[in-house]
C-alpha cells in the first residue's frame, strides 16, 4: 500500500486551491501515453501562479519527510540530493531545494545526436541517495524512468514523494522496483471533499471512483 500522510484532512486546503485555480476538470481526457479515457484531469502545475500555494505545498512536503524520517521511512533521513520528475516535479523540486538548501539534480534522456552525453545535470558523488519529487502520479512510469536514469549513474533511489496520487496502482509498480511512495493527498480524498461540499454530484463522483477502481485493478493484476 502507498504511504499517505496522516494529515490528509488537514491538506484539503490543497484540494480547494486546485479547484479555485481551475486545475481540476471533468470530461473525457487521455492521460500521458495512455489511450484510456479518464473522466477527471488534475493539473497541479497551476499552483505556480499562486506563490503562497506553492510555498505551502513545499512546506507540507518538507514536514511530511521530517515526520517519516523518524517514523516509517528511515530512508528519508539520509538523502543528499533531490530530483524533480519532469515537468511538474521540477518546479516543486526547485522550490524544495531552495527552501531546504538541498542540492538538486535534473535527470533527462541523453541525446548524443545533439552532443549531449550527460543524462544528469548537476554535481554528485556515486552512491548518494536521491529523493524523487513529483506533483502528481498516475501510473508511475515517469517516476520509474527518472529513477532508472539516476540509478544507471550510480545513485541510490529509494523514495518518491508527490503532492497527489491518482490511486491507479503507481505505488505497487514502484514498490516492485524498490521505491516507496508517499503522497500528500489522494484523488479519492479530493473527490470525497468535492462531493461533500457540493462541487460535484453523486453521478460524477461514482463515475470517477469506478474509473479509478478499474485502473487500480488492472495495474495490480
Amino acid at each position: 500500500m502507498p504511504q499517505h500522510t496522516n494529515n490528509e484532512a488537514e491538506n484539503l486546503w490543497l484540494a480547494r486551491a486546485l479547484w479555485d485555480l481551475g486545475a481540476v476538470r471533468f470530461g473525457d481526457f487521455t492521460l500521458g501515453r495512455s489511450t484510456v479515457h479518464s473522466p477527471v484531469y488534475i493539473n497541479p502545475r497551476r499552483i505556480i501562479s499562486r506563490p503562497s500555494v506553492l510555498r505551502r505545498a513545499v512546506k507540507v512536503m518538507t514536514s511530511e519527510i521530517a515526520t517519516d524520517a523518524g517514523r516509517l521511512n528511515p530512508h528519508f533521513q539520509q538523502f543528499q540530493r533531490v530530483s524533480g520528475v519532469p515537468i511538474g516535479g521540477l518546479l516543486l523540486a526547485t522550490v524544495f531545494s531552495l527552501t531546504n538548501r538541498v542540492p538538486m539534480l535534473y535527470a533527462h534522456a541523453a541525446s548524443p545526436a545533439r552532443g549531449d552525453n550527460q543524462p544528469i545535470e548537476g554535481s554528485y558523488e556515486p552512491d548518494e541517495r536521491v529523493l524523487l519529487i513529483d506533483d502528481l502520479i498516475t501510473s508511475g512510469g515517469s517516476v520509474e524512468e527518472t529513477a532508472h536514469i539516476l540509478r544507471n549513474e550510480g545513485l541510490d533511489v529509494r523514495n518518491a514523494i508527490v503532492l497527489i496520487d491518482r490511486g491507479e496502482g503507481a505505488a505497487a509498480r514502484l514498490r516492485r522496483i524498490g521505491i516507496g511512495l508517499t503522497s500528500i493527498l489522494t484523488l479519492e480524498t479530493m473527490l470525497n471533499y468535492y462531493l461533500s461540499t457540493g462541487r460535484i454530484d453523486e453521478h460524477l463522483y461514482r463515475k470517477c471512483s469506478e474509473y479509478m477502481e478499474a485502473k487500480r485493478t488492472e495495474t495490480e493484476s
